[in-house]
C-alpha cells in the first residue's frame, strides 16, 4: 500500500532529528556563500502551474552563480536549445530548488525559494563571459538553505575515478537522438554539438 500522509511516513521513519531541523537557515551565511563560490555545477528543479517537476544542470566556472547578498543568488543562463523549460515553469509559479556540487567535496548545499527572470543590462553584464552577458538571470530570493550530509555521495562514489563509466559504455549523444527521432542523422548531430561546445559555450 502506497503511503498517502505523513503520519504514516512518520511512522515509517520516525522524527527527523534536533540537529537535521536546527541546520536549515533562511539566509546564506558564510559557509553557504563560500560553497556556493567553489561550486562549478548545481541542478535547478521547478515545477510549471499543473505541477509537474523538471530539473535542470547548470554549470560554469567554479563561483558562476552570483550571492548579490545573503538572500539573493543571481543565476546566468547562457545560450543553448531554447527550450526553455525551467524558465517557463518559473513564469507560471516561482518556487524553486538548488542543489550545488563541489567536485571532491561530498557534502551538498541545498537552497529553494522564489525566481524571477530578468533581462536588466545592469543585471547581465557583470555575469559576462568572454564578453558575453548571459541571454537572461534567474533572480533567486533565498527562503531555505542548509548543508545536506555526504552519504548519498560517498554511497554513489561520485568522485572516484575507478567508478567513473567509460563513455563507450553508451552510443554517442547523437546516435541515441538518432535512434529516437525519425530521420535523424548522428553524425551531423555529434558535428553540431562538437561545434557548438569550442563556439558558442557563451
Amino acid at each position: 500500500m502506497p503511503i498517502t500522509s505523513e503520519s504514516e511516513l512518520r511512522r515509517v521513519y520516525g522524527e527527523p532529528s534536533e540537529r537535521s531541523q536546527q541546520k536549515v537557515l533562511d539566509h546564506l551565511d558564510r559557509h553557504c556563500r563560500r560553497f556556493i563560490a567553489l561550486s562549478p555545477f548545481c541542478v535547478l528543479s521547478t515545477a510549471g502551474a499543473d505541477g509537474r517537476a523538471e530539473v535542470s544542470p547548470r554549470g560554469d566556472v567554479p563561483g558562476f552563480v552570483a550571492v548579490a547578498d545573503e538572500r539573493t543568488l543571481l543565476i546566468p543562463d547562457r545560450p543553448g536549445n531554447n527550450r526553455t523549460d525551467s524558465l517557463r515553469n518559473v513564469v507560471a509559479q516561482p518556487h524553486v530548488g538548488l542543489l550545488f556540487l563541489v567536485p571532491g567535496m561530498n557534502e551538498t548545499l541545498r537552497v529553494s525559494g522564489t525566481a524571477e527572470i530578468v533581462t536588466d543590462a545592469d543585471v547581465l553584464e557583470p555575469l559576462s563571459m568572454k564578453g558575453r552577458p548571459p541571454v537572461s538571470v534567474l533572480r533567486v530570493t533565498v527562503e531555505r538553505a542548509f548543508l545536506h550530509c555526504a552519504k548519498a555521495l560517498i554511497r554513489a562514489r561520485l568522485w572516484d575515478p575507478q567508478a567513473h563509466v567509460e563513455r563507450s559504455s553508451l552510443p554517442t549523444y547523437g546516435q541515441m537522438l538518432a535512434d529516437q527521432i525519425r530521420g535523424a542523422d548522428a553524425a551531423s548531430i555529434d558535428a553540431s554539438l562538437d561545434e557548438a561546445a569550442r563556439n558558442r559555450l557563451y
